[in-house]
């Protein structure tokens, strides 16, 4: 009974395998960095509104900071009794340092703790993703130079279109990717408010200072003014800010996996446009010919993961009464799963796109089937005055005539 932290109105211990169903330290424990700056930032407030002694303050940062060196040197156990990273880290805290330790818990609940260290997480996972997405479209606009010249078919409905340059193709991905990145500071700003001082539902009738806290963790505007969530009821309920970035990492699967899906083509003998670097492939293990483009097919693959992720996500919440539900711990796996999934797709589509190689003599060779300059030539017969659906019906007969003789437009007198 002595180790849960909500022990005093229970009589029972809690059942074992209770302990094992409601756990979520073994997925949660990823959080211990933000739990730890939450927790600080909550003890230097609780010192600049008299709860706490300059003294105990500076006892729980340097507990703290051992605590998170033994995290990180791999040397913190855990156990199914403590549930969470957030207890584990407390009772942590309360073995080292007695009362003071047990003071760090007032005027905040779990419930808006955990909301507190899920939005640093976020804010920070968002971060990373944006620069990796950054380093990705640098690897398509470094292609743009040495594919200046080359031309290629472009596709609708899989069909031959249009003729491209081949950085116009490069930049389309930058533009798609361009959109991610909005969405993703779009999110951020609405991830960026701090939940903490909601404490479980109602607030707390302690003088906290819900401003000073958001300014030490960074929860603030471009004008460097605090961010906080106005009502205390949303604030722990909330999951609208996982459940967006969820959605914006799905996009940004989405749009990974129609680029591999272009990729794996070109690759392929029909097509024979890309050489795709070898270091990113692999063989087969009874066909000795075999280079296959797995890293390509399971970026398209793992797009399902993400997309399940989210559809997980919006069923969790869906029909949730307010405040906190326990329901809510359910967010986090999902969530973790989704940026690890797109984050590892991000990193190493770099690379890859900048070592994958075009094959000038095969597209060139092909170029000039499928009638690629059928438009153009409309366009000059409207050039020379004939109306647009005139010079359509003329270029349709003259490509119907071309193919019926297995010629190009351009061998017709």
């Amino acid at each position: 009974m002595a180790a849960k932290a909500w022990s005093g109105v229970f009589n029972e211990a809690t059942d074992r395998r209770v302990e094992h169903f409601t756990e979520s330290i073994s997925f949660d424990r990823r959080l211990y960095a933000h739990d730890i700056a939450g927790s600080i930032a909550h003890a230097q407030m609780l010192v600049h509104v008299g709860l706490m002694t300059p003294d105990e303050c500076r006892q729980i940062e340097s507990a703290l900071a051992d605590i998170q060196s033994q995290i990180e040197s791999g040397d913190f156990p855990y156990s199914t009794e403590l549930e969470d990273i957030h207890l584990h880290i407390e009772r942590a805290l309360i073995d080292r340092l007695g009362d003071t330790g047990r003071k760090l818990h007032t005027a905040r609940s779990r419930n808006d703790q955990v909301a507190t260290d899920l939005r640093l997480w976020c804010r920070e996972s968002i971060d990373r993703l944006d620069a990796a997405l950054l380093d990705l479209q640098y690897a398509f606009v470094h292609r743009c130079d040495a594919d200046r010249d080359c031309i290629l078919p472009g596709y609708t409905h899989l069909q031959r279109a249009q003729p491209v340059l081949a950085p116009h193709y490069w930049l389309a991905y930058c533009e798609k990717l361009q959109r991610d990145r909005q969405r993703l500071a779009d999110c951020r700003r609405r991830v960026n408010v701090l939940p903490l001082g909601a404490a479980a539902l109602a607030g707390t009738t302690l003088p906290i200072d819900r401003d000073h806290v958001a300014k030490s963790l960074g929860f603030v505007d471009p004008q460097q003014a605090p961010q906080v969530a106005a009502n205390s009821l949303d604030a722990t309920s909330d999951r609208d800010f996982a459940l967006e970035f969820a959605f914006v990492l799905a996009l940004i699967a989405e749009h990974l996996s129609t680029w591999a899906e272009e990729w794996i083509l070109w690759s392929t003998s029909e097509f024979n446009f890309l050489r795709l670097p070898q270091a990113f492939c692999t063989g087969s293990s009874i066909m000795p010919q075999k280079v296959n483009p797995d890293v390509l097919e399971l970026t398209r693959g793992k797009t399902a993961r993400v997309i399940g992720n989210l559809q997980a996500l919006l069923v969790l919440v869906k029909g949730l009464p307010l405040a906190y539900n326990r329901d809510l711990q359910e967010d986090k796996p999902r969530l973790f799963d989704s940026f690890d999934t797109v984050l590892a797709c991000v990193e190493i589509a770099a690379p890859l796109v900048a070592g994958a190689q075009l094959n000038r003599p095969a597209i060139a060779e092909r170029l000039d089937r499928g009638h690629l300059d059928a438009t153009t030539l409309m366009e000059e017969l409207i050039r020379c005055g004939v109306p647009q659906r005139t010079a359509h019906e003329i270029v349709g007969r003259l490509v119907r005539q071309a193919l019926d003789h297995n010629l190009r437009l351009s061998d017709l007198p």
